[in-house]
């Protein structure tokens, strides 16, 4: 697609191109626009990304609390994307009314097949006084590894 607006550029190292490229259509529930040996490219139109995949046999997701993330709208837009994605074959763990960076939001966590996270989330109320969640059950595992 011609570019007449400006648009965000990720590319993440991965092991196998073929099973990321199967997870990422999958979750962004569009193929790459491009596939080359050990490289594809994905143009999604919303959010504006530039996405692409570099093949690397050593690849894996960097350690401490590296993710990436889309911001929708609405928590009605994060429960939609949860239930597209896991009728894709998705594990996509939900934290509901959590306090995270200032704000309280609806999110879902996801990995990719080399463990690069991923969140989803809507914010609900815009600033708070606390900075960091407060551990669930359901979000131990996730506020460990990736803070907001």
């Amino acid at each position: 697609m011609p570019l007449t607006q400006p648009r965000v550029h990720v590319a993440i190292a991965v092991s196998n191109l073929d099973r990321s490229v199967a997870f990422y259509e999958r979750m962004f529930g569009l193929g790459p626009v491009k596939k080359r040996p050990g490289y594809a490219k994905f143009e999604l139109r919303e959010p504006r990304l530039n996405f692409t995949l570099n093949e690397t046999p050593q690849a894996r997701a960097p350690g401490g609390p590296a993710h990436y993330g889309i911001e929708l709208p609405t928590p009605t837009d994060v429960a939609a994307f949860a239930v597209r994605v896991r009728g894709a074959g998705i594990e996509a763990r939900p934290e509901d009314d959590v306090t995270c960076c200032y704000a309280v939001m609806d999110k879902i966590w996801m990995h990719d097949p080399d463990g690069h996270a991923w969140e989803v989330f809507a914010i609900t109320q815009a600033d708070v006084d606390s900075p960091r969640p407060v551990p669930t059950e359901a979000s131990q595992e996730t506020t460990q590894e990736d803070p907001c």
